[in-house]
């Protein structure tokens, strides 16, 4: 019988502030979406999950604690195209390797945000950060199902592997939406499954913390998407992390108002 969705986010909750403690105690965490994926020491790379993921060039730039918290599937920043002077928001931002790197980006005139239910987290977080020297960033508490934003204040929303973990993912896209400035963007990593199986041949292959068992089918991802305002989809696989079920890339665009035609020439 299917866990209660307010067990599930405590359950979601407690993994991960368990990992954050981890780092921060310099120990090692198992069953973080991967095996041995929150090592401070010298890292043991997951080649689906983690740290493996981003360039060692990437990892080299950064508080070892933050490469070490990664628990991801991809490298979003990677897939983002992310500018200078954009303001970049992470769902789920950890030990905030993706926030981190999305401030090198976008730059001094830029921002980047992070989002997390999990004060553990926050606060490694925090410290990492500090421990960079980067000046524009910030991370807030709080759920991406309510995110603590107002409308219309980012231009790109990023996330690794965390959407698949949400209790209520129609939420998650329509928040996504609503902070969105017109004509912003979204570049996420999750896992994906693929059409054929049910969700209860997902929840076969790992369980939901692991990031398996929640994971949308690429149909569900899409329609979801659409539901939330999205278009420009694209969903792209890159590695297997389960028979069935891969991490893939998700892009889409909410969509900017048409600009209102106001001369004899242009509604032609």
């Amino acid at each position: 019988m299917p866990e209660p969705i307010d067990q599930l986010r405590e359950t979601v909750r407690e993994r991960y502030a368990a990992a954050a403690l981890a780092v921060g105690h310099g120990e090692t965490a198992q069953d973080c979406c991967g095996s041995e994926c929150c090592a401070t020491g010298a890292i043991d790379l997951d080649e689906n999950f983690g740290a493996s993921l981003y360039a060692a060039g990437d990892r080299d730039q950064l508080p070892i604690a933050a490469v070490a918290a990664s628990l991801g599937c991809g490298n979003p920043t990677a897939v983002a195209d992310l500018r200078a002077g954009e303001t970049v928001l992470d769902l789920g931002s950890g030990g905030g390797i993706d926030v981190l790197l999305s401030a090198r980006r976008v730059g001094p005139t830029g921002k980047a945000y992070g989002l997390d239910m999990t004060t553990e987290m926050l606060a490694l977080a925090r410290a990492n950060a500090a421990k960079a020297g980067a000046a524009n960033v910030e991370f807030l508490y709080g759920t991406m199902e309510s995110i603590p934003l107002p409308d219309n204040a980012i231009d790109v929303v990023i996330s690794n592997c965390v959407i698949n973990l949400s209790t209520d993912k129609p939420a998650v896209f329509a928040e996504m939406a609503r902070v969105l400035v017109p004509g912003g963007r979204i570049g996420i990593s999750d896992v994906v499954a693929e059409d054929t199986l049910s969700p209860a041949q997902r929840a076969e292959r790992g369980d939901y913390v692991g990031c398996i068992a929640g994971a949308l089918s690429f149909t569900e991802y899409r329609d979801n998407l659409a539901a939330a305002g999205f278009g420009e989809i694209e969903i792209t696989p890159t590695h297997s992390v389960a028979d069935g079920m891969v991490s893939a890339i998700v892009k889409a665009v909410k969509p900017a108002p048409e600009t209102p035609c106001c001369g004899p020439s242009c509604c032609e």
